[in-house]
Order: C-alpha cells, then sequence, then structure tokens
C-alpha cells in the first residue's frame, strides 16, 4: 500500500527528524503489504484500495464534497469481494502502524538512556529524584515498597477484537522490525525483509475473526499469553531494577526489598460472573489451573535452564552446609554429578516441582523428572530452596552467578506464587439478595426477605450472621441459581486452600447500594465454610463497587455505617486495619456524562478519605477504568498523580480492559514501561507532597464550588440528551453499529444486561466502543461546552474566564480532566460522523440529534480553547497529535466502508450476503486498532 499521504501531512512533515525512522517503518510495512495485496489478490484489488485511499484523503484534506460524492459512488459500486479485500488491507495498515509506532517508542527510550539524559517523567528514577530532592529519606521509600500494593487487574470485555493468532503474528514482525536497529549485514536485513513480508503474508491468509463465540476458556488463554510475553519476566526485573535505582539516586546501600511483593498481577477473567452466565464454579476452577499451569511451566523451564549453567564443582569452590544438605536431598544420584551441588540440588527441586504441578491439575509436564519427589506445600518452601542457592554462591565467590537467572526466579516465586495472579471474583447485589431470600425462605427464618426494610434486612443479617448453623440445609432442593452462587463460594474455599491465600481474595459486589448488600456477602461467606463469625475473620474481602451517579453520592455514608458494625469492625482489624472500595468509572459516565462522573468520583473519594480517617482504617481504591477517556481512560500516570489527597498511600488497584491489554502488554519493552509507570505514578501520589496541597485552602475551595457548578449544567446537558430527547435511542441504535457489535463473536459477556433496546439496560462498554467507531466519541466530551458557556453567561464573563484558567494552570484534577477531553477530540471526526448519522432514514430525527451533537461539538471545543489558550488539538503532547494525524489516512476509507456496508445489510436485512456481515465486523477489527483506546 502507499501511504506517502499520510507522510506528507503537513503535521507529519513539522516534526522533528527522530521521527524519520518511525516514517521509514510504516513506508517498509506499507509497501511490504501492497506486495503481498497485489500477490495474494492481484494488481486489479491493489488499485482498488489506492483508488479509496486516494478519494478518502481528498475528502478528509479539502473537505471536497465532489470527492465526497466520488468516495460514495466508488464503495457503491465495490463488489463484495472488493470490499472485504480493502477493508482488510486497510485493517491490517491499521495494526502495521501500530507496531511501528510501538517500536518507534522503544527507539526513543533507548536513545534517552544511552545519552545519560536526566531521568525520564514516568520513571521510577524520575520519581526518586524527586522525593530525594523533597528531603523524603531511604528508609521511607524502602518502607513504602514493603507495604504498598499496586495491581493491574486484567478483564475480558466484549470490545476484545484481538485473536490470538493475530497477536502472535504480530509479536513476530515486532520481533523483525526491533532486529532492523542493530546493525544488521547488507545479507542479513535482506533476510529480514524476507522473513518480515512472509509474517505480513501469513496475516492476510489469517482468519482475523472468530466465527464461533468466545468462551471464557478463550479469555483466560488469551489473557494467559501475556504473561508469557511480558508479566513473567518484566515483572521482577522491575523490582530488580527499583532496587538498583534507589541505592543510585539515595548514593547509600543496596535497597533490600527481597521480600517485598508491591506489584502484583489480578484477574476478573473467570470469576467475574456480573451478567455473565457463562462463569461458574467450574470456570474459576478452570481460570487457577491454567494459571498455575503457566507459571509452573515457566519455573520448570528455568530450574532446568539454570541447573544448565551452574555446573559450578566443589572441586573448585567449597558450598554451604544448607547447599550440601539440599543437594544430598536430592533424587539424582548419578556419578557423573557428585561434585555438582548445585546441579543435583536442582534436579530434585525440578522434580518437587514435577510433583507440585501434578498436584495442581497440569497435565502434561515437557521434560520427565529425574526420580520421584514429594510436591511443595506452598510456594515458600520452592523460593526458601532457591534461597539456599543463592546465599551458598554468594557467601562461596559466586554473587555473579545470582543476577542472570537465579535473582529474577526467587523475585517470580515471591510474587507470583503458584496461582500467578489473585483472581477476584463479582456478582451483582440482587444476586445476593435473590439467593439468600430463598435460603431464609427454606429455612423458615424469613418469607419474604426482598420486601423487607433495610433497617430490618441488617438486622436480621447480622442475627444469623451470629448463628452458628448454616441456613442451607442438604436435604433441602433450591433454584439453580442458589445452588451455583453456593457451588462458587464453596470452590473459591477449595482453590485458597489448594493455591493459597493469594489465589482468591477479593469479593466485588456490583450495583452496591446499601450497607446490607455487603452483609449479604458476609452471610454467603459463612455458609459457605469462608468466614467464621467466632473468630471474627474472614477469608475473602467484601468490597463494594459504586457505579452510578447516586451509588457514588452515597459511597461514604454507607462505607461510614459499614465500618460501625462490630462485627465489621472486627473483620476489618483482622484485615490489617485495611478496606477496599471500587469506584466504577464506566456506568457513571453512562449515567451522568464525562464531566459530572470525573466529578462525583473526586468528590466521592474526599469523603471517602475522611471517613476512613475517622475510624483509623486503611482505605484502598480500586479504580473500574476503561480504554476510553469516557470510562475513565486516559493516561495511567497523570491520573494516578491527579487523585485527591490521601486516596492512594500505596494503596491501589485498577482495571485494564480489552484490547488496551493488547496495546499496553503484547510488547515487552513497552509492557515495562507501562508497569513502571504505575509503580512511579503511585510512589509519587503517596509520598511526593500532593500537587493540590499547594493550592491554598481557600482557592481549593473555591475552584471546587466552579466544578460542581459545571458538572450540575454538563450532567442537565447530558441527560437532557441521552435519556429525555424524544427519539434519541432509536437514533444511537441506528446511526452507530451497535447492533452489529453486539452480533460480534468478541467476548463470552453479552453487550446488553438485557433483551431491550434501552439504554439503561446496554453495558457501558458497548456503548462507549459504538460511539468511539462512529467517531464521535460522545462520552468523552459531551456537556462540556454547554456548562463552561452557561456557567461564564451568569458573571462576570472575563473574571469567571480567568478563574477557569487559573483552575487548568494549578489544580491538576482540572488539567488531567481537559487533558483527556482534549485528547478525545482530537480523535473526533464529525464529517465521519455525519455519515453514519446518514444511516438514520427520518431525516427530521437525524437532523435534529446530529444538528445538537454538532453544536455541542463547537461550543466544547470554543470554551476548551479558551480555558487552555491553545487552538491546536493535542498541543501538549506532539508525539500523540502526529501519530493520531498518521492514523488517518487509512482509518477514514474503514470508517466510510463501514458505512457503506452497514447500509446495504440494513437494507437487505436477513438476505443479506454473509460476506457483508464479515465485512462489518472486519472494519469494527480495523477502526479499533487505528484508534487505539476505544473499548
Amino acid at each position: 500500500m502507499d501511504n506517502q499521504a499520510a507522510l506528507d501531512n503537513p503535521a507529519v512533515q513539522a516534526s522533528s527528524d527522530k521521527d524519520a525512522p518511525l516514517k521509514e517503518d510504516i513506508r517498509l510495512l506499507g509497501r511490504l503489504l501492497g506486495d503481498v495485496l497485489r500477490e495474494q489478490e492481484g494488481e486489479a484489488v491493489y488499485e482498488v484500495v489506492e483508488t479509496v485511499r486516494q478519494t478518502a484523503v481528498r475528502f478528509r484534506r479539502d473537505a471536497d464534497p465532489v470527492a465526497g460524492e466520488e468516495l460514495t459512488s466508488l464503495l457503491h459500486r465495490l463488489t463484495r469481494d472488493q470490499t472485504i479485500s480493502v477493508v482488510r488491507a486497510f485493517s491490517y495498515f491499521s495494526h502495521l502502524a501500530n507496531i511501528a509506532e510501538d517500536q518507534h517508542h522503544i527507539r526513543r527510550r533507548r536513545a534517552h538512556l544511552m545519552r545519560g539524559a536526566d531521568p525520564r517523567q514516568g520513571s521510577v528514577a524520575h520519581a526518586l529524584c524527586k522525593l530525594r530532592d523533597a528531603g523524603v529519606p531511604q528508609d521511607v521509600v524502602e518502607d513504602f515498597f514493603k507495604q504498598a500494593l499496586i495491581s493491574p487487574v486484567l478483564t475480558a470485555h466484549p470490545t476484545e477484537v484481538q485473536r490470538k493468532s493475530i497477536l502472535d503474528a504480530e509479536h513476530d514482525i515486532a520481533r523483525l522490525l526491533a532486529e532492523r536497529d542493530r546493525g544488521p549485514t547488507p545479507k542479513e536485513m535482506q533476510r529480514n525483509t524476507q522473513l518480515l513480508q512472509a509474517r505480513i503474508a501469513t496475516l492476510w491468509q489469517t482468519r482475523m475473526l472468530r466465527y464461533s463465540k468466545l468462551t471464557v476458556a478463550d479469555e483466560i488463554d488469551n489473557a494467559l499469553s501475556y504473561y508469557r510475553i511480558t508479566f513473567l519476566r518484566e515483572v521482577p526485573g522491575l523490582y530488580e531494577d527499583i532496587e538498583a535505582e534507589i541505592a543510585e539516586r539515595y548514593e547509600g546501600p543496596a535497597a533490600q526489598l527481597h521480600d517485598a511483593s508491591f506489584l502484583q498481577m489480578g484477574s476478573w477473567i473467570g470469576g467475574d460472573r456480573d451478567g455473565n452466565p457463562n462463569v461458574n464454579a467450574d470456570t474459576m476452577r478452570h481460570a487457577l489451573v491454567r494459571q498455575s499451569t503457566t507459571i509452573l511451566d515457566f519455573f520448570l523451564e528455568e530450574v532446568h535452564a539454570l541447573g544448565a549453567e551452574l555446573s559450578t564443582s566443589t572441586l573448585m569452590v567449597e558450598v554451604t552446609p544448607e547447599m550440601q544438605a539440599l543437594a544430598d536431598a536430592s533424587t539424582d544420584s548419578s556419578p557423573h554429578r557428585s561434585d555438582e551441588p548445585y546441579r543435583r540440588a536442582l534436579i530434585g527441586i525440578y522434580a518437587r516441582l514435577a510433583a507440585t504441578a501434578r498436584e495442581l491439575g497440569v497435565d502434561h509436564i515437557l521434560r520427565k523428572e529425574v526420580g520421584h519427589a514429594p510436591p511443595y506445600l506452598d510456594a515458600g518452601l520452592f523460593a526458601a530452596d532457591l534461597e539456599v542457592i543463592a546465599a551458598s554462591l554468594r557467601a562461596n565467590h559466586g554473587a555473579m552467578l545470582v543476577a542472570p537467572r537465579l535473582a529474577g526466579l526467587m523475585r517470580a516465586a515471591r510474587i507470583f506464587g503458584f496461582h500467578l495472579a489473585s483472581l477476584d471474583m463479582r456478582q451483582s447485589s440482587d444476586v445476593h439478595e435473590r439467593v439468600l431470600a430463598e435460603l431464609f425462605a427454606r429455612a423458615g427464618a424469613e418469607s419474604d426477605y426482598a420486601a423487607l426494610s433495610e433497617e430490618r434486612k441488617i438486622a436480621l443479617l447480622l442475627g444469623e450472621l451470629a448463628q452458628p448453623r448454616p441456613l442451607f440445609s442438604p436435604y433441602e432442593s433450591y433454584s439453580d441459581e442458589t445452588n451455583s452462587e453456593l457451588a462458587i463460594l464453596r470452590a473459591a474455599r477449595d482453590i485458597r486452600l489448594r493455591y493459597g491465600s493469594r489465589a482468591i481474595r477479593n469479593y466485588i459486589i456490583s450495583h452496591t447500594e446499601t450497607v446490607s448488600d455487603l452483609l449479604e456477602v458476609l452471610l454467603l461467606q459463612k455458609e459457605t465454610g469462608l468466614m467464621r463469625t467466632s473468630a471474627g475473620s474472614c477469608d475473602v474481602m467484601v468490597i463494594p463497587l459504586f457505579e452510578t451517579i447516586p451509588d457514588l453520592q452515597r459511597a461514604s455514608a454507607i462505607m461510614d455505617e459499614w465500618m460501625s458494625i462490630p462485627l465489621v469492625s472486627s473483620v476489618i482489624e483482622k484485615q490489617g486495619r485495611l478496606q477496599e472500595v471500587m469506584l466504577g468509572y464506566s456506568d457513571s459516565n453512562k449515567d451522568g456524562g464525562f464531566l459530572t462522573s470525573n466529578w462525583e468520583l473526586y468528590q466521592a473519594e474526599l469523603k471517602l478519605v475522611d471517613v476512613f480517617a475517622a475510624k483509623g482504617v486503611k482505605l484502598r481504591l480500586f479504580h473500574g477504568r476503561g480504554g476510553t477517556v469516557g470510562r475513565g481512560g486516559g493516561p495511567s500516570y497523570d491520573a494516578i498523580r491527579a487523585q485527591p489527597p490521601g486516596t492512594v498511600n500505596g494503596q491501589i488497584r485498577l482495571t485494564e480492559q480489552g484490547e488496551i491489554i493488547a496495546s499496553k502488554f503484547s510488547n515487552p519493552e513497552i509492557g515495562r514501561r507501562n508497569l513502571e509507570l504505575l509503580v512511579a505514578a503511585t510512589l509519587e501520589a503517596s509520598l511526593v507532597p500532593h500537587a493540590a496541597d499547594e493550592v491554598n485552602t481557600a482557592r481549593l475551595a473555591r475552584y471546587e464550588a466552579v466544578m460542581a457548578e459545571l458538572s450540575e449544567r454538563a450532567y442537565r446537558a447530558y441527560r437532557n440528551l441521552v435519556y429525555e430527547t424524544p427519539g434519541f435511542t432509536d437514533y444511537f441504535f441506528t446511526a452507530t453499529p451497535i447492533a452489529e457489535i453486539a452480533e460480534l463473536n468478541l467476548g463470552s459477556r453479552p453487550a446488553s444486561r438485557k433483551s431491550t433496546r434501552r439504554i439503561e439496560d446496554l453495558r457501558a462498554i458497548p456503548w462507549g466502543f459504538s460511539w468511539g467507531q462512529c467517531r464521535l466519541l460522545l462520552p468523552g466530551w459531551y456537556g462540556f461546552g454547554t456548562a463552561v458557556s452557561g456557567w461564564l453567561a451568569d458573571g462576570n464573563r472575563e473574571e469567571r474566564m480567568e478563574l477557569l484558567r487559573e483552575m487548568h494552570r494549578d489544580w491538576p484534577f482540572f488539567a488531567t480532566l481537559l487533558s483527556n477531553m482534549d485528547m478525545v477530540l482530537a480523535k473526533t471526526d464529525l464529517a465521519i460522523a455525519s455519515r453514519y448519522a446518514e444511516l438514520v432514514a427520518d431525516v427530521e430525527l437525524r437532523e435534529r440529534i446530529f444538528r445538537r451533537i454538532t453544536a455541542e461539538h463547537s461550543e466544547t471545543l470554543r470554551c476548551l480553547e479558551a480555558v487552555t489558550g491553545v487552538s491546536e488539538r493535542l498541543a501538549g503532547n506532539p508525539l500523540l497529535a502526529r501519530s493520531i494525524q498518521n492514523r488517518f489516512a487509512y482509518l477514514d476509507p474503514l470508517n466510510h466502508l463501514q458505512v457503506e456496508l452497514i447500509h446495504r445489510r440494513r437494507k437487505l436485512g436477513d438476505n443479506a450476503d454473509p460476506r457483508v456481515h464479515r465485512g462489518i465486523h472486519l472494519s469494527i477489527n480495523g477502526v479499533a486498532a487505528g484508534l487505539r483506546n476505544t473499548g
């Protein structure tokens, strides 16, 4: 494909020569894709692709109505087969451009490090420099890492558009592209180009879409692939880097963080059953077997490799008595290794690991062990054996032999255990209510639990929690739902016993609205052996999820009442005086819009801080962020640093969802950088004096008062459009590809909670995804223009505008909010969106709704530019601006083709050719890849 038009864009030309390698990579990959297209599909198809691209570029560049008419006519004339080829070509170019961009980020970072430049913002080194300069001593920093918990939690959602086969091929392309930076010979370069073309040809011949519905087991395996690519090596490596950075920045002794586990992985995949009927006790057990298999395979490979490396002989050096005892206990008795205690010990460790793997359900051990050995009871004993080896090496001139592999393996054992990642359970509060209503009724304790007042529910639940006997009877019959929910909790108990207490330690309650919602889960844990009321202890932390605007407003009062209950206070004491609270970004945005969602989240956090401080309990917030800005997305580093004072304190969990996982973690170096950003941001937010502290109390109160007014105005504007405008639901379901998205085999979870066309019942994920596909991204900006212009008009315009500019300059919360909105607006395109609006047959409805959206977009842009003083999008992030500009040349045609295909499908209905469906789904994949954070 000829991609010169994208590179000839003035915004791209304005970039410095440091972007030349990126342009070269994009040209190379585009040329190779074009060669593959010619070879696979023929010259005629290639020419069609080029004509579509050139016409779409003219339409964008010149806003040429003639070009628009030509494009419409051209797309109408495409045959079904031509359409599929064109869509695939532009989709794959989106994927290839992403690879080139990721490689350029790595290239730039390495160049920065090689120059010995000052640490870059977002690095741990930069954070440590700030702490050192602020007078924070080294021991405080080390204590932070010993007490902290930073946990990215991988989730599966119905916007994840990548197949694992595609990811594997793209991983190879990224590796081959990286090799070109390492000075290959001309012959090696030629060979590299051939291999690149072969892998691109493989991509072209690989089915991009799933023809069968993705299962939970598929989602589990997809997520585990990122552990093999990134997490298993990069997480332990980051620990080692942080130790070294502390020593370097403080010029003191090496940090002692050997037992710290501040960065731990979490997962919802296999345990999140809110709205997903496919998750049950079996999927939880399967998730742990697959997770355990992944980490034990890694341990077995590393121990085997370590045995090959540690050929040290006692004829040359001595070993410690503990090391000799470990070797003597080995299953290996070969006389050829009688003087090689490390190898003998590692053969014995391998045998114990193999036995452990079989005990935990691993079906296949790649290498047969020597002899039989008892399994490890837990990963701590495995780590202790490795420490014996390390201590012996350090004591006998072998310290340098620890670093290459053994140190990382010991870290991995402590971080991942035999469970790999903590699996969260999640279910909706209304399900718990139904289950307990049935248990109470069968036991004769209460005939209509659901009808009770909140006060009577609490009294009944606390009374039942004090009873030693269970409600459940093995001699009664129960509904399938009740049996399934109890089976899941019993499975959780068994999993904890088998894999360790970290395997499952959190239970999240969706739609938490009352204290009884929390007590219900305590009682269900008591029913299944996970809670012992007499000891005041609960194995799995009960975590409320506050999602809608009203829920967020009630959060602090609910937690105050919850923590005031004596039984709960005892449970929290056993949890280390710590309680987690989850905040939902997606549903609060769908409920109240971008501005109000962000403000209510901010307010809820501040009120929670006060309540928890009064109770003497440490607060850990779990941020349910999505990919789009409308769902809490945007740069994680900025988001964490902009958190209100007192809300981080070394404790933070956050979701990594859908295709964002692939974007962040499908390349190990990019993955390491994203993990480091989380750690650095948490470190700064916890220990560096909070930026908001620099704003005096009176000014901050004034800022917050303004924000409250803006939020109220934005809320009314958003709710009026989405929930109160006649015909808006019809417009949304027609002018976006939501119906087509619901048909995709993207995830195991349905797109809607109920079989209705009500926006209230639609999941927030496909809601945001649909607006991204049609390039409006409405959830990320709508209401801001009305709010600001209305507030300015109600007072002294000049004074109020100056106050907004001051807020943008001095208040991190407001600055981050506008920065994220700026990014969304850079990806918004009304010309493209107008093509989707044409899908609405009712002309009056189309013009009425789209005119309102267009007016609000114009007003939002005007207000944003007035507040920030910048008329161009992403002026403060030129690299991202260039990235977005680079994408338009191949992203726009996909949108135009998607509109054409949707029009054909809806016109023909059930009689539409299956290839039309396929083309739509391919275009959805391509647009998602081009925008990168649409889910």
